[in-house]
């Protein structure tokens, strides 16, 4: 009888334990953040990679390429090298390879659900 008292007790325990840390309102507060263009700092380099998938020709904007990657380097460092990569081979590439790298780089920089 002592063995089924300690093991009632174990699993009484338990439940109260995982019942406890699993209540809703122990503390943990759920929030919607809004993403918008105005925060998304992937938003200028996406914008600029979509005009090169639809066949845009390199412009003014490859000065800026450096402190865009800086930019995000400081959020998302694996992003940002993707990106310094990417705009590297778009720059030397030909006008007919230059649609593919950027559709291509585009999608490698999208929002992931993980």
């Amino acid at each position: 009888m002592s063995g089924f008292k300690s093991l009632f007790c174990l699993l009484l325990g338990n439940i109260l334990l995982f019942g406890i840390g699993c209540n809703p309102g122990s503390g943990v507060e759920e929030k919607t953040i809004q993403v918008s263009a105005d925060n998304d700092p992937l938003n200028e380099p996406r914008s600029i990679l979509k005009r090169y998938a639809e066949g845009q020709s390199l412009g003014s904007e490859v000065e800026g390429f450096p402190d865009i990657v800086k930019r995000i380097e400081a959020i998302d460092p694996e992003r940002a090298q993707i990106l310094k990569d990417g705009f590297a081979e778009i720059q030397e590439a030909s006008a007919s390879e230059r649609k593919a790298l950027a559709a291509e780089l585009l999608k490698k920089i999208q929002p992931s659900m993980q």
